[in-house]
């Protein structure tokens, strides 16, 4: 079963979502399983995990009802205030929802200081013990501190979104590729999602070999098992349409990958990370 490990739904008027403005061109409009599921279908995907794009508990909410209705949704990444005190009961809540796998740590946009906050650190903490899965959205100028985290959660059940965002428009490897080659050494329970990278390129300009070094350098390094295939639509529109990026990423993988190995890539590591 193939499984697309990283894609988002939303309804604009909701009005959770801050970031999105009519400065956002093609993602200022409402997308949901009705616009995707064709895509999937073309590309023989059968399911798909859901991530979260707003911090609130009722996007969670509203992701988890389209889960419901909706028979291509496996998953659901969701979000917790983790410096609240009720995130637990919060937490406890949302699992009753078979269709709760995983919350999102949005960290791109703010300083990694938040991390490290003690209510923070206690709350990771508490899903380093559940094992509970956690998706960090991190860029690659927060890749040091994240290294700093991870040795205070070395059990952490964790997922690098977007390959961590390293510069591809400027094909700049470091030092994204150090810290991407220690983390996969040093901490077995992280994944790493091949996801979110032509928005890292140059939107109108990407060619398929800017994304050889980074994908195969991921691959090397996590190892086929530990990497998941990621579409992020419909951010992805942006630079590509789904297609393309699907069949970016089997262009770029490398050939020594094993029918057993892409099967792991394009659905079974997603399907074991995220228990689905």
């Amino acid at each position: 079963m193939k499984i697309d490990a990283h894609q988002h739904y939303w309804k604009l008027d909701r009005g959770d979502y801050g970031w999105l403005t009519p400065d956002s061109g093609v993602l200022y409009r409402d997308y949901l399983p009705e616009q995707l599921n064709g895509h999937l279908k073309a590309n023989g995907i059968s399911k798909t995990v859901v991530v979260q794009a707003a911090p609130t508990l009722a996007e969670t909410e509203f992701m988890l009802s389209l889960a419901e209705q909706s028979e291509t949704i496996a998953g659901v990444v969701g979000w917790l205030d983790l410096e609240d005190s009720s995130y637990k009961e919060h937490y406890a809540r949302l699992k009753q929802n078979p269709y709760f796998k995983g919350i999102r740590v949005m960290l791109q946009d703010i300083d990694m200081e938040y991390a490290f906050r003690p209510a923070v650190l206690e709350a990771l903490r508490f899903f380093e013990r559940e094992q509970f899965p956690i998706d960090l959205l991190i860029k690659t100028h927060q890749l040091e501190d994240t290294v700093k985290l991870l040795k205070q959660l070395p059990d952490l059940r964790g997922v690098i979104d977007h390959i961590a965002k390293p510069f591809i428009s400027e094909q700049q490897l470091e030092p994204w590729s150090t810290y991407m080659a220690q983390i996969a050494a040093d901490y077995p329970n992280i994944y790493c999602k091949l996801s979110g990278m032509v928005t890292e390129a140059d939107h109108q300009n990407w060619r398929e070999e800017h994304f050889v070094p980074y994908v195969q350098h991921v691959v090397s390094r996590f190892g086929p098992q530990r990497i998941m295939y990621g579409s992020d639509w419909p951010v992805c529109l942006l630079a590509a349409e789904y297609d393309d990026v699907y069949k970016l990423l089997e262009s770029t993988l490398p050939d020594s990958l094993t029918p057993s190995d892409l099967e792991d890539v394009f659905g079974h590591n997603a399907a074991r990370f995220y228990r689905l």
